[in-house]
C-alpha cells in the first residue's frame, strides 16, 4: 500500500495536509468526502460523472494530471468559477504520481 500526501484548501480557505490510499481506487472528490472537507451534499453531487462540476477544484501546484477527458471539458465550460487551472476532482484518480498535489476547492456555485 502507499499512500500519497496532498494539500486540500477547502472553501473556507483553510488548508489540510491529507495522506490520500492509492490503493482504494478513490478519486480526489472522494477524498474530499471521507475527510469532510466539504459540507454534505455540495460536492459529488452527480456520484463522480463528471456531470455537476461541484467538485471542481483548482490545481495550485505542478503536478502531471492525466488528459481532460470530453466529459470533463464540456462540463467546466458550462461551470461557474472556472479558471485556467479548473479540474474536476472526481477525475482525478489518486495514484502514486499525485503525490504532492495541491487544489484549492472551487466556491459552491
Amino acid at each position: 500500500m502507499e499512500d500519497i500526501n496532498i494539500k486540500i484548501t477547502d472553501r473556507d480557505g483553510v488548508t489540510h495536509e491529507i495522506v490520500a490510499p492509492t490503493d482504494m481506487a478513490m478519486n480526489l472528490m472522494e477524498v474530499v468526502r471521507s475527510y469532510e472537507l466539504a459540507p454534505e451534499g455540495t460536492i459529488g453531487i452527480c456520484g463522480g460523472m463528471a456531470m455537476c462540476a461541484s467538485c471542481q477544484c483548482y490545481v495550485l501546484s505542478e503536478t502531471e494530471l492525466p488528459e481532460m477527458g470530453d466529459d470533463e471539458e464540456a462540463m467546466l465550460s458550462e461551470a461557474f468559477d472556472v479558471k485556467d487551472n479548473s479540474r474536476l476532482g472526481c477525475q482525478i484518480q489518486m495514484t502514486p504520481e499525485m503525490e504532492g498535489l495541491e487544489v484549492e476547492l472551487a466556491p459552491e456555485s
